[in-house]
């Protein structure tokens, strides 16, 4: 399923689309000839995938989660994309944890959005219990080994999903300039091959098809988060997507969406999914705590609220 923002790739560019992690891909590299590594970007996503999908019966993240009585030795994928979830957790206070499994299924999302039903089973009865950080993990690193604590399960998201961008830019950019669009999580290598910057079109949620804003950008990542589009309901209620973690339930906001432009695109997933929890006030406020971050916020009633390094992009 395509995510705003969504990205302009010129003419002229050599691109390749298909579908992986639940959403549409695109990759685009800005040179004359094709490059030798476009096709294998499918291949790729499917090997990430088979690591890192809580969908898949047999990926080593469900064995991970499966595991409790001893340490697990990890793959090199599960253990960085771990890493990068620490960072995460770190950076925005604990609003993005990936140790949420047992919520995000209690709120319906149980199996693929794709297949996921319009109408959820009815919610059971429960006691939402604070989750742990990632802390509660015994950790070693010279055995990249993990032990999670009884009953933690772990389900990385969107931070899967920026890393797989994030890696397969790296891996592109030998080749030429390049462009990643995971689902709305976008990695960007450099300037296109022209020197000029990528033009990455925000979406408008209530007009499809429409843009809103049109973003400028080099080296850099960008994500947006919202409940716009990945939401479905339970109980008369709707539900989307992104768990509060002090809740135990999808976040309570005036916000539709986030769009965050970071240093990559993993920061730029954290920090769009954060504001999002935290609303437009404290949202806002957080964003302009970080000054390498620029953020452009859509209000459920409309409107628009940009923060000051936002206009460095536009």
């Amino acid at each position: 399923m395509d995510r705003s923002p969504r990205r302009r790739p010129h003419n002229m560019l050599h691109r390749h689309e298909f579908h992986a992690m639940g959403c549409e891909m695109l990759v685009a590299v800005d040179r004359e000839t094709a490059p030798s590594l476009l096709s294998q970007v499918p291949k790729w996503f499917e090997e990430w995938e088979q690591v890192l999908s809580r969908f898949r019966y047999d990926s080593e993240l469900t064995r991970l989660n499966q595991t409790h009585a001893q340490p697990v030795c990890v793959s090199e994928t599960l253990w960085e994309v771990f890493q990068a979830a620490r960072r995460s957790e770190q950076m925005t206070d604990g609003l993005v944890t990936p140790t949420l499994l047992d919520a995000i299924i209690e709120a319906g999302y149980d199996r693929p959005f794709d297949v996921l039903p319009h109408l959820a089973a009815p919610a059971p009865d429960s006691v939402w219990t604070a989750p742990r950080s990632l802390g509660g993990i015994i950790v070693n690193d010279l055995a990249r080994t993990l032990f999670l604590p009884s009953g933690m399960g772990l389900d990385f998201g969107g931070v899967a999903k920026g890393w797989a961008a994030h890696q397969a830019m790296k891996r592109l950019q030998a080749e030429g300039p390049a462009l990643i669009d995971a689902g709305g999580d976008i990695a960007i290598s450099g300037p296109r091959a022209d020197g000029n910057p990528w033009q990455v079109g925000i979406a408008d949620p209530f007009d499809p098809g429409e843009e809103i804003e049109t973003l400028h950008l080099n080296a850099s990542g960008v994500a947006t988060s919202g409940k716009d589009r990945r939401r479905w309901t339970r109980d008369g209620f709707f539900q989307h997507h992104i768990i509060d973690p002090s809740t135990g339930h999808p976040a309570e906001t005036d916000l539709l969406t986030v769009t965050v432009v970071a240093a990559d695109v993993m920061e730029a997933e954290a920090a769009a999914k954060a504001a999002f929890i935290l609303g437009s006030r404290a949202g806002l406020e957080w964003i302009e705590a970080h000054p390498n971050l620029a953020g452009f916020f859509i209000l459920e009633n409309g409107q628009s609220l940009y923060s000051r390094n936002t206009g460095k992009y536009l």
